[in-house]
Parts: C-alpha cells; sequence; structure tokens
C-alpha cells in the first residue's frame, strides 16, 4: 500500500478510535461477505425506498377503492346531466311517435351537456385524488383514476337516461295520436359494444378518463418532488444558535435597535459577520472618522 493511499487501521489509530467493523455502509465488504454479493442486503434500513413503491396488495386494493368510489359517483352525475340536458319533443301519430320538429337540437345539446359535465368530473377528481390521497401519486393513482372516470361515465349516462324512460315508453305505448310528449335525454355520440363478454366504451364515455388521465400527468410533470410527494427542502435557513440563557439573538432590520441580553449585562450582541468587536482591518473604513480604504 503507498503513502498515499488512506489505510483505515492507520487513520483510526491516529485518530484514537476503532475501525468501523466490516459491512459497515460505506466501507469495503468484509471477509464474510461472498464475491458480487451486496454487503448491505441484510440491512433494510440502509438507502431511501424507492420513489413510488408500495406493496402490491395495498397498491391493488387502493386502485379498486377509488376505482368503486368514483364509479359510485357516477350516480349524482347522471342526476346532474338529467336536470340540465333538455328532452326532445316528439308526437305521436298513427304511424307512430315521430320528432315535433323536422331537427331537433336537443340531442345535440344532450351530448354537448354529457361531454362538458363528464370531462368537468374528470378533471376534478384527478385534482381531489391529487391532494388528498398523496401517498399514492403515481402510476397506481393515474390508473386508479382513469378506470375510475370510465365507470363514472358509464353509470352517468345509464342512469340519466332512465329518468323519465318509464313514462316515455307508457306513452309510446298508450297516447292517442296527435299526443306531444318528451323523449327522455340520452346519447347519441357516444355508448358501449361487446365484444364477446369484454364491454367497449366509445364516444363521449371516455371523455372523464380522458379528463383524468391528462390532469393528473400534468400534476405529476409539474411536480418538484422526484417522488410526486412533498419532500423536506435540502437547505433550510440559518438559525443561530442560542445563547448561554437560552435565548436566540434576533437581529433586526437594517436601521432597527438590537435587542440586549440579561445575560450580556445589558450590551448589544455582535451581528453575525462582525469580527466580534474586533476592529476593522486596516485600509478599510468602518465609520466616518475612520481613514479611507487605500
Amino acid at each position: 500500500m503507498s503513502p498515499d493511499t488512506p489505510d483505515p487501521e492507520r487513520t483510526a489509530d491516529r485518530s484514537g478510535a476503532e475501525p468501523p467493523p466490516a459491512g459497515t455502509p460505506g466501507t469495503a465488504p468484509g471477509p464474510g461477505t461472498a464475491p458480487g454479493a451486496d454487503p448491505v442486503a441484510d440491512q433494510p434500513d440502509v438507502g431511501p425506498a424507492l420513489p413510488g413503491t408500495r406493496p402490491l396488495g395495498r397498491a391493488v386494493a387502493s386502485v379498486v377503492g377509488v376505482t368503486a368510489l368514483l364509479t359510485v359517483l357516477g350516480v349524482p352525475l347522471g342526476l346532474l346531466w338529467a336536470w340540465v340536458a333538455p328532452g326532445t319533443p316528439v308526437r305521436q301519430t298513427p304511424d307512430g311517435a315521430v320528432y315535433a320538429v323536422p331537427q331537433p337540437e336537443q340531442p345535440i345539446a344532450a351530448d354537448g351537456w354529457f361531454s362538458l359535465l363528464a370531462l368537468a368530473f374528470g378533471v376534478v377528481s384527478a385534482v381531489a385524488l391529487w391532494v388528498l390521497l398523496r401517498r399514492w401519486r403515481g402510476p397506481a393513482g393515474l390508473l386508479a383514476v382513469t378506470l375510475g372516470g370510465l365507470g363514472a361515465a358509464v353509470v352517468a349516462w345509464q342512469v340519466g337516461r332512465r329518468i323519465g324512460l318509464a313514462t316515455f315508453r307508457r306513452l309510446l305505448d298508450t297516447a292517442p295520436p296527435g299526443t306531444d310528449f318528451t323523449k327522455p335525454a340520452d346519447l347519441r355520440a357516444g355508448g358501449v359494444d361487446w365484444f364477446g363478454p369484454l364491454p367497449l366504451p366509445h364516444g363521449n364515455l371516455l371523455l372523464a378518463a380522458f379528463g383524468a388521465a391528462v390532469t393528473t400527468t400534468l400534476l405529476a410533470g409539474w411536480s418538484r418532488w422526484p417522488s410526486l410527494r412533498p419532500e423536506p427542502e435540502p437547505g433550510g435557513s440559518w438559525s443561530p444558535l442560542p445563547g448561554p440563557g437560552g435565548d436566540v439573538p434576533r437581529w433586526p432590520a437594517p436601521g432597527g435597535d438590537v435587542p440586549r441580553s440579561p445575560e450580556s449585562g445589558g450590551e448589544r450582541p455582535d451581528p453575525p459577520g462582525s469580527g466580534g468587536g474586533q476592529s476593522p482591518p486596516p485600509g478599510i473604513s468602518s465609520a466616518p472618522e475612520d481613514p479611507p480604504a487605500r
């Protein structure tokens, strides 16, 4: 070993301390460590946990719980849609019910209202979950809010379209010709197709999931923490040490009066960087009566 190479034992002897045991973090592996093995593998507290890592069971449970909660919230969303969306006027004829006007605008308005409400629901849900469930930010939160938005849209569609549907069908069967009544709101730009046992929503039923996924992605992209959760700042403001009596001196703003400590006998403490009351170096002017700087 060359003289320029630091020796742990030599350094420990020189400082009067014992060398750290083998296997301690930051030291070379001990003689009992197998070649190529991790010297800190048996120390679970060494090193920070990877950001976003959670037990798989808890992650799955959180995704299922959030998805179910958002899906249930589709019920009031559907009631709101049925309340704001206009019904389409129809008229009973001998050949069946027809639109009261040739080209009604109410079906387009119903699609528009549903699109706006679903998109707003997805954005608000993503922001709420981002703020309330901070520990589940990341892939699990993105998956939960996306699936929840999709389920809420489907539930809202089914709930809203069934408001007044039974009365409409009864009038279709029993109303005499010339009777005017209203068809409940329904979607024309969205629905669910079935591929075997798998449902495939399409159209404006995807807007809630789209808004939630985009909002969560933007929040993650603008996050100042790599783990997406609040972390302590690496540096803090200067904090003075307490004085003899435990008092921490508070330095006033420029031009203010400096508080006097009882332990100092009424003398003013020296502010940081003043040199402890010593005279300034030669050539530096600190008062009007001092000679000018050279």
